[in-house]
C-alpha cells in the first residue's frame, strides 16, 4: 500500500495530507487553539535549549516572556540569498535546519496517524519564490533539502495554485470539464493558474496539457499586515521622528530603513544586532520623539512584535465584514487604539491591489483564454476573503463564478490529490 504526504509549508501556516488507497485525507496536526488542521509556521528556542513547534511555541514564548527565540514567516526567507543561517544560544542553524523542524514535527503527527514511516511528500511551492530566477531555484533547493533532513527520501514539488485545482476538481461530476481560474492567496505570495480539470475517473499521470497558464506576485497577507503598520502604527515608535547628528545643529529624519524592517515581522529580530541597537540608543538621546525611541527599543528587546502583528491582522480581517475595526494593542506601558476603516485600508493598499490586478491580467491574457469562456474562479486563502479582492475578480468574472471553500486546506488536499502524477 503506497503511502505518500503532501505537505503545505506555508508563511503564516502548514498543514499535512495522506494519500493512500487512492483517497486523500487531511489530518490534524496540532492541539488547543485553532483549526487542528492547521500548524503555526512558528518556532520557539528556549533557553534550555528546546525547540518548540505551533501553538507549543507559541505557549511558550507567552510563558517563558520572551527569554527564548521566537522565529516566524520561515518561509520568506528561502530565497533570501544573503540570510544563510543564524546563530541560537550559541548553536548555528541553517535556513534549512530550522524548515525541516516543522516539516519534521509535521511528519512525525503524519506517522503517528497511519502507523509507519512514511518516506515520500509532495511539498507545496508558490509559483514565485522571488522573481529573480536564481532565487527561485535557491528556494526550492533550500526547501529540499528540508524535507531531506526531516526524513523524507521521496520529494517532488508542485505548485500551490495546481494543487488548489486539483482539490477543486474533486467535487466535480463524472464527464464534467471545467476551465477554472485558481486565485491561491498565502501570507507571503498570492499565487494564480488557469488549468482545465475533469470530472470522474481518467488518466491524472501527466496534466502538463491541462495547465494553461500560470503567475504570481510577492504581495499576499503579510504585504498588507506590513502596509498597515507602516501607516497606521509606526509613528508609536518613530517612523517621524527627528534628531540631530553629533556636533551638528540640523534635524534630520529617523532613519527609514530601521523603521521598514520594524514593518515587517518576521525581520524584527534582525533589528537585534548591536550595530543597529546601539545606532537606536544614541539616536534616543538627540530625539525630538525620545518616548517612541524608547517604545521601538522595546518592541526589540521584549520581543512583542509577534502580539502586535496579531491586533494588526485581527482587525484587517474584521474589514471583510463591517465598515470599520480597531487596531487594540497594548504592552507594558504602551497601550495603542487606532481606528481603521475599510475605505483607508484599501487606500494603503493601493500599490498593492494593483500589483495582484495586473498579475491576475497577465495569467488571463497568458491562458489565451476570455474570461467569459472561463467556467469558475476558485478562491482559496484568507487574503481570498478581503471584499476588495473579491471585486477584482468578480468584475472581471461576474460574481456568480466565484467559488470560495476550504480557504486554508484546499492547497494541501491537493498535494495528496497531487501523488498520481509522480508516482
Amino acid at each position: 500500500m503506497k503511502i505518500v504526504f503532501g505537505i503545505d509549508f506555508g508563511t503564516t501556516n502548514s498543514a499535512l495530507s495522506v494519500y493512500r488507497n487512492g483517497a486523500v485525507e487531511v489530518i490534524p496536526v496540532e492541539e488547543g487553539e485553532g483549526p487542528a488542521e492547521l500548524m503555526r509556521s512558528v518556532l520557539y528556542f528556549s533557553e534550555d535549549n528546546e525547540i518548540y513547534t505551533g501553538n507549543e511555541a507559541i505557549s511558550h514564548y507567552v510563558c517563558d516572556e520572551a527569554a527564548g527565540r521566537f522565529m516566524q514567516s520561515i518561509k520568506t526567507f528561502l530565497p533570501n540569498t544573503s540570510f544563510d543561517s543564524t546563530e541560537v544560544f550559541g548553536k548555528r542553524y541553517t535556513i534549512d535546519d530550522l524548515v525541516a523542524i516543522i516539516l519534521k514535527k509535521l511528519k512525525k503527527r503524519g506517522e503517528a496517524h497511519v502507523g509507519h514511516a512514511v518516506e515520500s511528500v509532495v511539498l507545496g511551492r508558490p509559483v514565485v519564490f522571488s522573481t529573480d530566477p536564481a532565487k527561485d531555484a535557491v528556494a526550492q533547493q533550500r526547501l529540499e533539502r528540508a524535507g531531506r533532513k526531516a526524513g523524507f527520501k521521496n520529494i517532488w514539488f508542485q505548485y500551490e495554485p495546481v494543487a488548489a485545482a486539483l482539490a477543486f476538481e474533486e467535487s466535480l461530476q463524472p464527464g464534467q470539464e471545467r476551465i477554472v481560474f485558481i486565485g491561491d492567496f498565502g501570507g507571503g505570495t498570492s499565487d494564480f493558474s488557469v488549468i482545465r480539470v475533469k470530472g470522474g475517473a481518467f488518466d491524472r499521470s501527466d496534466r502538463r496539457s491541462d495547465v494553461l497558464s500560470m503567475g504570481g506576485v510577492y504581495v499576499a497577507g503579510d504585504k498588507f499586515d506590513s502596509q498597515i503598520m507602516w501607516d497606521k502604527i509606526a509613528v508609536y515608535f518613530g517612523r517621524y521622528a527627528r534628531y540631530q547628528t553629533m556636533g551638528k545643529d540640523e534635524w534630520v529624519t529617523f532613519p527609514r530603513s530601521i523603521i521598514y524592517t520594524l514593518c515587517q515581522w518576521h525581520r524584527i529580530p534582525l533589528l537585534r544586532g548591536r550595530a543597529t541597537r546601539e545606532q537606536i540608543r544614541v539616536i534616543k538621546n538627540n530625539t525630538d520623539d525620545r518616548q517612541a525611541l524608547e517604545r521601538l527599543e522595546s518592541i526589540i528587546s521584549d520581543n512583542y512584535g509577534f502580539y502586535l502583528f496579531q491586533a494588526i491582522e485581527k482587525a484587517k480581517c474584521e474589514l471583510s465584514h463591517r465598515e470599520r475595526s480597531i487596531i487594540d494593542f497594548t504592552e507594558r506601558d504602551l497601550h495603542i487604539s487606532q481606528e481603521l476603516s475599510k475605505e483607508e485600508f484599501e487606500a494603503i493598499n493601493g500599490e498593492n491591489f494593483r500589483k495582484i490586478e495586473e498579475c491576475i491580467d497577465e495569467v488571463i491574457a497568458r491562458s489565451g483564454i476570455a474570461p467569459a469562456r472561463m467556467n469558475t474562479v476558485f478562491l482559496t486563502g484568507g487574503t481570498s476573503r478581503i471584499p476588495h479582492i473579491r471585486g477584482l475578480f468578480a468584475h472581471r468574472f461576474g460574481t456568480e463564478k466565484l467559488e470560495e471553500r476550504d480557504a486554508f486546506t484546499s492547497v494541501v488536499h491537493g498535494l495528496g490529490s497531487s501523488v498520481p502524477l509522480f508516482i
